[in-house]
């Protein structure tokens, strides 16, 4: 048994957002509903956040939430970007227990590319596909003959230059430092060249805000891998939390 509508709720840095999703289609069936991200974002104030998105919606079915972390069978394992505080606790049972409903925990960055690869720049890609989020870090995803690698952390590999990827050419580092675009894309090249170098990968597919500035930086980057811009963007998070929970056998059991 499968359900078809799921509520997929995107749990950000600055903000939780969340809409019922066409898991058929990957289609919104409702405008999304964001919420600012409460600082610190700990566990009963991010739950609360999750109640009030499910009580806008009026929502009965089951969840699918992102989490910008590390995540194992509901328990959140990292903390790089989210309250401390969330290490170790099972985020599927606290959100369930808030909600009163069934709830499937994603990294966030799998969301994304279970939604790209579904429904949008991935999609019929059958050999190794990574899927690259550039914001305030740099979350990635791994797919292989169409299966999830889950909870992959390749924006945290060291480069050349003893620096870790993710604090030397993430989004966030661009503004803070204040990077013109080609400076900015030659660093982002040198983190591409160590991902091809390890992995050697079909496809890369860009997400984040960067990948409506395709024309900034593509041409400072120079590795033999195709490279295209995600399609679902925004909506992605969404779509893909939805997705995870539509094909967890866990949950389903639990909904049966």
């Amino acid at each position: 048994m499968k359900f078809r509508y799921i509520l997929g709720i995107d749990f950000g840095g600055s903000g939780i957002k969340g809409a019922p999703v066409d898991t058929k289609n990957g289609k919104l069936i409702e405008a999304r509903f964001r919420i600012p991200t409460p600082i610190p974002a700990a566990p009963d104030d991010v739950s609360e956040v999750i109640r009030q998105i499910v009580k806008h919606f009026k929502w009965e079915g089951p969840l699918g939430v992102t989490f910008p972390a590390v995540v194992q069978n509901g328990v959140v394992k990292t903390a790089s970007n989210i309250d401390k505080s969330w290490i170790g606790k099972n985020a599927a049972n606290l959100i369930g227990n808030v909600t009163g409903l069934p709830v499937f925990i994603v990294n966030d960055a799998d969301a994304a590319g279970l939604a790209e690869m579904k429904f949008g720049a991935g999609k019929k890609s059958k050999g190794s596909v990574i899927l690259i989020t550039v914001g305030t870090g740099l979350g990635t995803v791994l797919f292989t003959r169409g299966k999830l690698v889950p909870n992959t952390e390749l924006g945290h590999i060291y480069l050349k230059n003893g620096l870790e990827a993710e604090s030397f050419t993430s989004d966030a580092i661009r503004k803070k430092e204040g990077l013109e675009w080609d400076e900015w894309a030659r660093r982002f090249n040198m983190y591409l060249q160590e991902i091809e170098k390890l992995l050697w990968p079909e496809k890369i597919i860009i997400g984040g805000g960067i990948s409506k500035k395709q024309e900034k930086f593509i041409d400072f980057i120079t590795i033999e891998s195709e490279i295209v811009m995600a399609k679902t963007r925004n909506e992605a998070g969404i779509i893909g939390a939805a997705l995870a929970a539509r094909y967890n056998r866990n949950l389903l059991k639990e909904m049966i």
